[in-house]
């Protein structure tokens, strides 16, 4: 029963090095979009806190230009080279585990 199981299983296909940047870049984009917005709340509510204890007009730009932008180019950096290594070592380990698969 467990020989014609085996027979039956499909064969998963080897990996296509073309999916490496698309899984790269998306999650590269969304990763920094997500550390925009945490740190662009951050730092608005800083401002917002920073500015009452002034009591001063808080000035917004500061949140973006000066906290949030860079926060977020920094954190996107981290994460595509981050991405890239994990997609690497996937594809390497898919193509490795595909060969073994067809020798046995």
């Amino acid at each position: 029963m467990d020989a014609e199981f085996m027979a039956s299983a499909p064969a998963s296909r080897p990996p296509r090095w073309y999916g490496i940047p698309l899984r790269v870049g998306l999650i590269t984009f969304l990763g920094t979009l997500i550390s925009f917005a945490v740190s662009l709340l951050l730092a608005i509510l800083g401002t917002a806190v920073v500015s009452a204890l002034r009591g001063a007009h808080p000035d917004m730009r500061i949140a973006y230009r000066h906290v949030a932008l860079p926060m977020a180019l920094t954190a996107g950096g981290i994460i595509f080279v981050v991405a890239v290594v994990m997609e690497v070592r996937y594809y390497r380990q898919s193509k490795t585990l595909s060969a073994i698969e067809r020798m046995g």
